[in-house]
């Protein structure tokens, strides 16, 4: 008897009454077939010298558990009056093969500069043992595949999960992203290809499976711009600024070398060329205040000028906070103003080169800043023309949550999540 699993298959079997008195018999199916296998009527009464045909009903599921190739099949009868009279009548059911196989593609779209990696799940959903070959496609030659394992075999039921290595013949580095799209055609190998190909009632070819690498250039466009802007900054210097310079520091030193007038009387007093009156170098009579006027003086009422800093002592100044974060994990990164100075923050800049995914908040002492996503980018940059304070002990802070790490240029994805940010501006004394 032979039966497709998720078919129905059906024979007979006769229960004749040799003895002499009216007997009632019990039918059971026993062996590997018993789950999937029932018999109609499972009870018969018969006459002496009477006979009665039951129907056996096969229907095994199709499932990986039901494996190709002959199983035994038992029916035990049992008489009700001479339980010792038991017979079991044996057979054998062949199960024929069937081939299909579940695959899926993760992720559908990867981005990267070169190379992406994805993951290609196989399933073995037949009842008999196969191997399994990988074809790609693409419309062109600008694609390089490998896929590792190759060609794995499965046993039934069996899954296994294929790493595929997709790789670009070069870079791009200006412009907009490039899309590849390609496919992935899976097929068994073998004799169970052509098993497969020779059946009527089951599909020869599959749908492949369609992904798509998206390339992105090296420099993105924001760095042109950035590039741009520095480049007419710097013509702006040579022709507008630097000349303009130059002219107030040439009136400058002729003003400085220029001789001081000499004061009436300074040579009707008999005192020598380059004293005052008072025979004191440099024209100034006894007792006279020096330096009044100097720069760098106080002022008449005692205090220095601006507010509340010292004028002189302000100076360029930038910190780096350099923060890694575990995936599923929150960590803080901070950085601590100096006692006795005063922070006006100008800039900003915040790199997430890995593409990580998840939250990012920027809190300069009590006050945040900005919420940002992580995946909406790779480098952000703030400016403020009036510098935003902070006080001495106070903190500037970054709060990262990361949901998903990213995949940096290796092409391999990271452990965890790790963003830079630089904070600069002017960082100034406070008085005593």
């Amino acid at each position: 008897m032979t039966v497709m699993p998720g078919d129905i298959a059906t024979t007979t079997l006769t229960v004749r009454n040799d003895s002499d008195i009216v007997e009632a018999y019990s039918l059971e199916v026993v062996g590997d077939c018993a789950p999937w296998t029932t018999v109609e009527p499972a009870r018969v009464s018969l006459y002496p010298g009477t006979s009665e045909t039951v129907t056996i009903r096969l229907t095994p599921p199709r499932s990986p558990e039901i494996r190709a190739g002959d199983k035994p099949l038992g029916v035990r009868v049992l008489p009700a009056e001479h339980p010792e009279s038991v017979r079991v009548l044996e057979t054998t059911v062949h199960i024929e093969e069937f081939h299909e196989l579940q695959t899926e593609l993760a992720p559908r779209r990867r981005r990267g500069w070169l190379r992406g990696r994805y993951r290609l799940a196989v399933r073995n959903q037949g009842n008999t043992p196969v191997q399994v070959r990988f074809t790609p496609g693409q419309a062109g030659e600008e694609l390089g595949f490998a896929f590792t394992p190759a060609e794995p075999k499965l046993e039934p039921g069996e899954s296994t999960e294929v790493v595929l290595r997709v790789r670009t013949a070069k870079p791009v580095w200006f412009g907009n992203p490039v899309v590849w799209p390609f496919t992935v055609d899976t097929a068994e190998t073998g004799d169970q290809a052509e098993a497969t190909d020779t059946r009527q009632d089951e599909p020869a070819v599959r749908a492949p499976l369609d992904a798509e690498f998206v390339q992105i250039p090296v420099f993105p466009k924001w760095l042109l711009a950035l590039l741009a802007a520095l480049l007419a900054l710097l013509l702006a210097w040579f022709a507008l600024v630097r000349p303009a310079v130059r002219s107030a520091a040439k009136q400058a030193a002729n003003e400085a070398v220029q001789p001081r007038p000499t004061p009436p009387g300074g040579q009707g007093d008999g005192s020598s060329p380059g004293t005052g009156s008072g025979g004191k170098p440099g024209g100034q009579a006894s007792g006279a205040p020096s330096g009044s006027g100097g720069a760098g003086t106080s002022g008449d009422d005692g205090t220095s000028g601006g507010n509340g800093t010292s004028g002189g002592d302000g100076q360029q100044s930038s910190a780096t906070i350099d923060l890694k974060t575990s995936a599923g994990q929150t960590r803080t990164g901070t950085y601590k103003v100096p006692e006795k100075s005063v922070f006006g923050v100008t800039d900003i800049v915040v790199a997430n080169f890995q593409g990580d995914e998840g939250v990012l908040t920027i809190t300069f002492g009590e006050r945040k800043i900005t919420t940002i996503a992580l995946e909406t980018f790779r480098n952000q940059d703030y400016h403020w023309v009036t510098p935003i304070k902070i006080p001495a002990n106070d903190t500037v802070t970054i709060d990262v949550t990361c949901a998903k790490p990213g995949t940096p240029a290796t092409g391999r994805q990271a452990q965890g999540c790790h963003e830079v940010l630089n904070v600069s501006g002017v960082l100034s004394r406070t008085r005593e």
